[in-house]
């Protein structure tokens, strides 16, 4: 049977790997949640929408006949990640998810390092500060119980619905970020504190990058925990994978 890829997506990761994918000629699907109302052009033909959980998956493996699958999702998306895992296993598609290596604390940090957002937002109880807070849109609403912070966000997509935060910015842009971009938008808008989820990669690193060089404090959220995979940090690993579980990619 020729290949028939699922790639699930939704990272600048999972683009390159699909114009990778597309160039070598190979057939597949990359599917992506919908979170993001206007998604980056991809180079592998786009589904949006979920699957209906595990079940769902399952069906749309078999219907499709897919024969190998890529998680390419966001670090975390652990629920999406989970029904991968256990879909593939039901139907005996091999898996491997292409994620991001964690950022790692250096000497220069000033980490607090929190389990998930709950940990985050009771980390946020104290004085108002000045507040970036990269946690994406999804995520606003838990940190409506700290209102007394300045709050900088900066979003993928504008907002359905105004924060509720008696003091924010919104800035709308899409990624990847500069060092230099990102200390002087800490500037200019005073902040004292970075809030961000440990996604790792170079796309969201000047944050960090610029939180290191201003001797800013960050409150960084651990990735949730997922069932065990095969995993690759790299186009390269997924490459070698595909060859090595029987593909015609040749390489």
């Amino acid at each position: 049977m020729d290949p028939n890829l699922l790639v699930l997506g939704g990272t600048l990761e999972a683009a390159r790997l699909c114009r990778v994918l597309a160039a070598a000629g190979l057939r597949g699907t990359v599917s992506m949640a919908g979170r993001v109302a206007n998604p980056a052009a991809q180079a592998l033909p786009l589904r949006i929408g979920g699957f209906g959980g595990v079940e769902g998956l399952v069906r749309h493996l078999k219907a499709e006949r897919i024969t190998h699958v890529i998680d390419a999702t966001h670090p975390f998306a652990a629920r999406m990640s989970a029904n991968a895992v256990a879909a593939c296993a039901e139907v005996r598609v091999p898996l491997i998810a292409l994620s991001r290596a964690p950022w790692q604390e250096t000497a220069e940090d000033h980490w607090t390092r929190v389990p998930d957002i709950a940990g985050a937002v009771a980390a946020l109880d104290g004085a108002p500060r000045r507040v970036m807070l990269a946690v994406g849109r999804m995520h606003l609403p838990d940190f409506a119980a700290n209102p007394q912070h300045a709050y900088l966000l900066r979003l993928v997509d504008p907002p359905q619905e105004r924060p509720e935060f008696p003091e924010h910015h919104v800035i709308v842009d899409r990624g990847p970020f500069t060092l230099e971009g990102d200390m002087a938008l800490m500037r200019a808008h005073g902040i004292e504190l970075v809030v961000s989820k440990n996604s790792g990669g170079e796309g969201a690193l000047a944050k960090i990058a610029a939180a290191r060089a201003l001797g800013l404090p960050v409150i960084m959220i651990d990735r949730p925990c997922v069932p065990e995979r095969t995993e690759t940090h790299d186009v390269e690993g997924v490459l070698r994978w595909l060859d090595h579980v029987g593909t015609d990619l040749g390489v």
